[in-house]
């Protein structure tokens, strides 16, 4: 026999908020960077715009750059946000924070510190590539909201 009250308190009990995301479409000579995720993390060896979480207190537009910076050992300027979304990976929810941004003059190249490879790849090419999830959405709106 189930006891009273029980269903009651499961639906009240307040969901987990989503984790916050960024992402960083990089636009260099007509291409876009796609970083290639290692094979001993979630989503191995799928391809996605570089990024990270969002720290407790940090702006997005802060933490796309720190994480950038991290990542790929240069320096990024964004040009725009894109729409942000959520994404459900069943374990997980995220909230995607994508933005568009180029390389600072004067940063170096890009280099593949917490990836296995790097790719600067034409926008018509995403679909070449086994992109993450999470990632179809940016390049929707990538596309859809073109500079």
């Amino acid at each position: 026999m189930a006891r009273p009250g029980l269903r009651a308190c499961v639906e009240r009990m307040p969901s987990t908020p989503p984790i916050p995301v960024v992402c960083a479409v990089i636009e260099h000579a007509g291409r876009v960077l796609l970083a290639q995720r290692p094979a001993h993390k979630h989503l191995p060896l799928q391809w996605e715009f570089a990024g990270g979480k969002v720290e407790p207190g940090e702006a997005p537009e802060a933490a796309i750059v720190r994480e950038i910076r991290e990542e790929l050992g240069c320096d990024i300027e964004l040009v725009r946000a894109l729409p942000a979304f959520q994404h459900d990976y069943t374990t997980v929810v995220i909230e995607m924070i994508p933005f568009v941004a180029r390389l600072k003059p004067g940063s170096p190249e890009p280099v593949a510190h917490a990836h296995v490879a790097l790719a600067w790849v034409e926008p018509k090419d995403f679909e070449d590539h086994a992109l993450a999830p999470a990632d179809w959405p940016v390049v929707a709106a990538y596309r859809k909201w073109p500079a």
